[in-house]
């Protein structure tokens, strides 16, 4: 992050800049002799939805509960209202369920998008479906586990506006490029974007460098390409 007045006009949670479990997740996340174990690389990757839930709930809105121990009565918390979860399929899943498991009461919506590559190896973002609850005042977190150009995040946050108008939009990831956060961060700014790491650059197609590879591939096997 170069320029001072770009790191105030965004909000980007760093929680990789400091060493924590979370440092050792990420170095087998990218470790390719490793990324073989389907079932360790999304565990891994939902371990960091529970850790980056966890962040996310720091910020969020509760309320005081009076509740009756065995022995007396005292004074508990509570969210002011549940948040509602929204992975981007299908790489989004695994992200998705570590942070379901610490907000177990939560609402889910579905963002269906992919990219779908030309004959010149461009691509653009083609958005099949969405699935969703009553967003409106209410939290809404997207998972989107590697946020490389930022495209399928952007649309899907635009797509989502269409059906509610939500409290706040908190964005959860693994990976984000410097060139993603940008290309988000022009249009919604105000947008919370919490991740494990800023990798510097993308390749020529547009995956994020040094990055781990498609991690919907990882978790799930490989694609036949659109």
């Amino acid at each position: 992050m170069d320029s001072e007045p770009q790191e105030h006009a965004r909000q980007i949670i760093n929680l990789g800049q400091s060493n924590s479990i979370a440092s050792v997740i990420m170095r087998e996340l990218r470790d390719e002799t490793l990324q073989t174990d389907r079932i360790r690389f999304r565990n891994n990757v939902s371990r960091l939805g529970q850790i980056a839930a966890y962040e996310i709930s720091k910020t969020m809105n509760f309320k005081d509960v009076e509740i009756d121990t065995p022995l007396s009565q005292a004074t508990g918390k509570e969210f002011v209202s549940q948040p509602v979860i929204a992975p981007i399929l299908r790489a989004g899943l695994p992200l998705y369920e570590g942070m379901l498991s610490f907000f177990p009461q939560a609402d889910s919506a579905f963002i269906s998008a992919y990219r779908k590559h030309d004959q010149y190896d461009g691509f653009e973002i083609e958005m099949t479906s969405i699935s969703c609850p009553n967003i409106n005042d209410r939290t809404l977190i997207i998972c989107d586990p590697m946020i490389a150009t930022g495209q399928s995040l952007l649309t899907s946050i635009k797509e989502i506006f269409k059906l509610g108008n939500p409290f706040e939009v908190i964005v959860a990831s693994v990976i984000a490029s410097e060139e993603g956060l940008e290309f988000v961060a022009e249009q919604f700014p105000k947008i919370p974007i919490y991740t494990f790491a800023i990798d510097p650059q993308l390749n020529a197609k547009s995956y994020i460098v040094p990055g781990l590879g498609d991690a919907g591939d990882l978790s799930f096997g490989p694609k036949i390409q659109e």
